[in-house]
């Protein structure tokens, strides 16, 4: 019966290994509603400062602000890598981190010079692997994010848009589309284009400025900027844990397959071993007689 015994243990450590990714689904699922709740709860914030930037940039055409202009010659890229903490979410990482390999490797072929902002501890590990230039990183931002966090690592890329280091800034993150399905995405951040302020307003509010205009109009980007960022955090983490769950659940389903496939050779061992006893006590019996 060795290798009953054998057997045995292996169905052990197979419901032991369920009884786990049983408990990550509910732990994912939970954690889902609550990253989907923070992702619609942020949507309010940054639609309304949209508004507001599209009125003021409107309003005030004689001062453009740097995040405005479009440059015309891009050597120098700089992409926001936002990806997770923590694996076990399926192809949720690899994803985006396939996208953004793939587009660095088009700006290299146009001899484009890329610098990476990485939020996320898989993200920043992949970046590190690779040799790209890690400007700046962030890693154990939790399951509550919060915007003040994100200022750091954020304004190491924008102040170097702004002193002319940068060109162009690109964000990468996975879009929460549904429980089943997200989508890695790789948008344009910097210099800010018509698609992200969508129609331009249809009647223009007259603002009386405290202090000048310019403060006001410089502030007012730089907070819209990272609205964007924290936004494409949610979304990401929304993401995450709907990935998390749906791969946690294909675990305990293939778990819960081996184990029945576990116990078909297991009854088969015991039937034949049985069988074998029988027939031992049945030939033993005739010799006597």
């Amino acid at each position: 019966m060795a290798g009953s015994k054998e057997i045995r243990t292996k169905i052990k450590s197979v419901e032991n290994t369920r009884k786990i990714t049983r408990a990550m689904e509910m732990v994912a699922a939970s954690k889902m509603r609550k990253a989907q709740e923070r992702m619609r709860a942020a949507r309010p914030y940054a639609e309304k400062i949209r508004q507001v930037a599209a009125h003021l940039s409107h309003a005030n055409p004689e001062y453009k602000h740097p995040f405005l202009i479009k440059r015309e010659h891009i050597k120098n890229v700089g992409v926001i890598v936002i990806t997770s903490d923590k694996g076990l979410c399926g192809g949720l990482n690899t994803n985006i981190l396939r996208l953004v390999v793939s587009q660095m490797k088009v700006w290299d072929g146009e001899a484009k010079k890329v610098s990476v902002c990485s939020i996320g501890n898989k993200g920043f590990s992949f970046m590190t692997r690779i040799g790209a230039d890690v400007k700046s990183h962030l890693t154990g931002l939790g399951d509550m994010p919060r915007l003040a966090n994100l200022v750091g690592a954020v304004k190491v890329m924008l102040d170097a848009y702004t002193a002319g280091e940068l060109d162009a800034i690109y964000i990468a993150y996975n879009d929460f589309i549904n429980t089943m399905k997200q989508e890695p995405k790789l948008r344009l951040l910097l210099p800010l284009s018509d698609d992200q302020w969508q129609s331009p307003p249809t009647t223009l509010w007259d603002y009386i400025y405290e202090p000048e205009p310019k403060l006001v109009v410089d502030e007012l980007l730089v907070r819209y900027v990272e609205s964007l960022v924290y936004n494409a955090v949610t979304e990401n983490q929304a993401s995450e844990q709907s990935a998390r769950m749906v791969a946690m659940k294909a675990a305990s389903d293939n778990a819960k397959e081996v184990i029945g496939e576990l116990k078909l050779v297991y009854n088969k061992a015991r039937q034949a071993a049985i069988t074998k006893e029988i027939s031992e006590i049945v030939g033993g019996a005739a010799a006597v007689n």
